[in-house]
C-alpha cells in the first residue's frame, strides 16, 4: 500500500463543496454508491481504516471480498467478508466520521452478509473493541471467542491484529 493517500479534497477556489470529504461541504448531500471493491481501491481503503483505527492485515489478500461506498469518487466506506471454509469473518466495516449517521454503514454490512449468503456460508463472526452495540440489528450475538470455528483462526484478525480483549459475535446464515 502506496505511502502518498490524500485525504479527500480541499476547498474549491470559490469555497463551494468539492466533494464529500471536502472541509466545505460538511452536509454533503449527494449520491453514495455501494459497489465491489476493485485493486484501485486499495490505497483509499487503506486510509478510511487506518483513520478509523482498524486493522490493516489481511486486507490486500481479501480485496475481491470488499464493498465500498463511494461518494463522487471518494471512498467513504467499507466492509469486507474474509472466507474460510463454510465460515465468514466480517471484517474493516469503517465510515468516514463526517458521514456517520446517515445508513452508509447498514447498507454495507447487509451487502456483505447477502454476499455470504449467496456463497453459502453458515455463520459469520467478527470481532469487535467499539461497536458490540451496533451488530445485534443485523441479527449478530455475542459468544465466546473458544466458539469461532477452527477455520478462522488462520484470519490475520484472530492472529492478533485484533486485541484479545475484542467482543466476538456470531450470525447464523
Amino acid at each position: 500500500m502506496a505511502g502518498n493517500v490524500t485525504h479527500g479534497p480541499t476547498c474549491a477556489v470559490d469555497g463551494s463543496c468539492c466533494g464529500p470529504l471536502s472541509p466545505c461541504c460538511p452536509q454533503y448531500e449527494g449520491p453514495i454508491d455501494v459497489r465491489k471493491a476493485t485493486t484501485s481501491d486499495l490505497d483509499s481503503i487503506a486510509a478510511l481504516l487506518a483513520r478509523a483505527e482498524l486493522p490493516l492485515a489481511g486486507v490486500s489478500d481479501c480485496i475481491e471480498n470488499f464493498f465500498v461506498a463511494d461518494a463522487m469518487g471518494e471512498i467513504v466506506g467499507s466492509v469486507a467478508i474474509e472466507t474460510h471454509g463454510p465460515y465468514a469473518l466480517l471484517r474493516s466495516a469503517a465510515v468516514s466520521e463526517v458521514l456517520r449517521g446517515r445508513g452508509i454503514g447498514r447498507r454495507l454490512v447487509d451487502e456483505a452478509i447477502r454476499e455470504a449468503e449467496s456463497q453459502g456460508m453458515r455463520a459469520i463472526y467478527l470481532l469487535t473493541t467499539t461497536a458490540e452495540n451496533y451488530f445485534p440489528g443485523f441479527g449478530f450475538e455475542i459468544v465466546d471467542r473458544a466458539s469461532v470455528p477452527r477455520e478462522l483462526e488462520s484470519s490475520p484478525e484472530l492472529q492478533g491484529a485484533c486485541p484479545a480483549s475484542a467482543t466476538v459475535m456470531r450470525k447464523k446464515l
